[in-house]
C-alpha cells in the first residue's frame, strides 16, 4: 500500500507541475523542438481520452476515471506484490492526473480539457499521466501473463509452509496418532483369539 501510494503521488505531482510549467511558458510561443526534432514540446487541449479519442465524451471519461480510481483503491487492500503495487500506482497516478484537469480546467467541472504537451514522431501529443497509464497497462498485462497475482506473496508463503521439511498437516498428525494407538491393539486381539481357541 505504501509503495502504491508513493508511486501514485510521484506521478500526480510530476504531471501537475509539468502541466503548470508548460502552460505558463509555451502557450504563447511556437513549439519547441529538441533532440534534432525527435521530441517536440507544444501545448494542446484535449477534451477526449488519451490520444484525443472521443472528444465529445469528456464527462463520460471523467466518470470512468473516477470508477478506475475507486477500483484501484479498493483493490489495494489485497496487494502483497511489489510489482503490482508499482503497476497500480502508475495507473492511479495517471488517472488522477488527467481527472484533475477534467475537474479544474476550462470549460467546466467534469468537462475540463486535459493538457497534453509531449510529441514524438508518428504519435499523438500526450502528457506524463498518459504515459504512466500506458506503462501501467502494459505492466498489468505482463504480470497477468506471467501468472503473478496481486496477493502472490501470501500464496507463496502458505505453499512454502506446506512444502517445508518436517511440516505435517493436522490430518497427517491425526492419522499417525490413530496409527500408533491401533498398532498395540492388533496383537492383543490376536492373543485373545488364540486363548479362546485353546
Amino acid at each position: 500500500m505504501a509503495a502504491l501510494l508513493a508511486v501514485a503521488v510521484t506521478v500526480l505531482v510530476a504531471d501537475i507541475v509539468t502541466k503548470v510549467v508548460v502552460v505558463a511558458t509555451l502557450s504563447d510561443r511556437a513549439p519547441v523542438r529538441l533532440l534534432g526534432g525527435f521530441l517536440t514540446l507544444r501545448v494542446t487541449r484535449n477534451p477526449g481520452a488519451a490520444f484525443s479519442i472521443g472528444p465529445s465524451l469528456t464527462i463520460v471519461f471523467a466518470v470512468i476515471a473516477v470508477g478506475v480510481i475507486v477500483f484501484i483503491l479498493r483493490t489495494s487492500r489485497r496487494i502483497q506484490s511489489l510489482a503490482w503495487a508499482v503497476t497500480l500506482g502508475l495507473l492511479l497516478g495517471g488517472a488522477t492526473g488527467n481527472l484533475s484537469d477534467r475537474l479544474l480546467r476550462y470549460p467546466a467541472p467534469f468537462r475540463g480539457y486535459v493538457v497534453d504537451w509531449i510529441q514524438i514522431p508518428h504519435w499523438p501529443v500526450f502528457n506524463i499521466a498518459d504515459s504512466c497509464i500506458v506503462c501501467g497497462g502494459v505492466l498489468a498485462v505482463f504480470l497477468a501473463v506471467r501468472g503473478v497475482r496481486i496477493d502472490a506473496s501470501v500464496a507463496d508463503r502458505h505453499a512454502s509452509q506446506r512444502q517445508a521439511p518436517g511440516h505435517e498437516s493436522p490430518a497427517g498428525e491425526a492419522g499417525s496418532e490413530h496409527g500408533d494407538q491401533a498398532s498395540p491393539e492388533a496383537p492383543r486381539s490376536q492373543d485373545q483369539q488364540g486363548g479362546g481357541g485353546a
